[in-house]
């Protein structure tokens, strides 16, 4: 293992500046943090971590670059992701004044399930996260590097991504914290809402103008 240690801690740093980078999971989490209880948020963060897992496995599985490589299966992955994006976007756009503080003191409002499977999906059906954890099993990691070394690498990255999401959960969950959002709360929630809505615009025009570069 000693031998690994220097692409471990390269892997470390790449890491953690791309879950440490705005996205949907960020938004989702900060989301889901100021309008539901601790237990539902730490849940999505959970969600996300579990969400690594899969994009990990197919890596290991070389899955990953067929995705990567079959234009037809990408544009689909972006279209769902971004139909996905849109639809919780709907969702945030429509926020009323003190829905959020409503929501947050009524946690059957969102049970455990739904939590936990919106971190989940929101992870899984990001193609940037596809092109990663591809980009990191491919150009990163040695090809010499034992599966079950590479296995190791990313039950790491699944288990930091959740310590990092768990962590913005807390933080968000705070009673202080939550005070100071209480009152704007509807349009924190909206803008959220338009960032997530930004994400879906931005992978449908990256699905057109890739096809509009690969028929020229």
């Amino acid at each position: 293992m000693q031998a690994h240690w220097p692409e471990f801690l390269t892997i470390v740093v790449v890491h953690l500046l791309a879950v440490a980078s705005p996205g949907p999971d960020f938004a989702i989490m900060i989301r889901q943090s100021l309008v539901h209880s601790r237990r539902n948020a730490l849940l999505s963060a959970a969600g996300i971590g579990s969400g690594i897992l899969i994009h990990v496995s197919y890596s290991l599985l070389g899955i990953g670059l067929i995705i990567q490589q079959s234009v037809a299966l990408f544009t689909l992955l972006k279209i769902i992701g971004a139909a996905y994006l849109t639809w919780i976007a709907i969702h945030a756009l429509r926020a009323k004044p003190g829905a959020i503080h409503i929501e947050a003191q009524a946690e059957s409002m969102q049970t455990a399930a739904a939590a936990f499977r919106l971190g989940f999906l929101t992870n899984l059906l990001n193609p940037k996260a596809t092109l990663f954890f591809v980009s990191v099993f491919s150009v990163v990691i040695s090809p010499a590097t034992p599966v079950g070394v590479q296995a190791g690498y990313g039950i790491y990255m699944a288990l930091a991504t959740f310590a990092w999401f768990a962590g913005v959960a807390v933080f968000f969950t705070l009673p202080q914290v939550r005070r100071q959002f209480f009152r704007f709360g509807h349009w924190l929630d909206r803008a959220m809402g338009g960032v997530l809505l930004l994400l879906a615009g931005q992978l449908l025009f990256s699905t057109v103008t890739g096809e509009a570069n690969g028929s020229g």
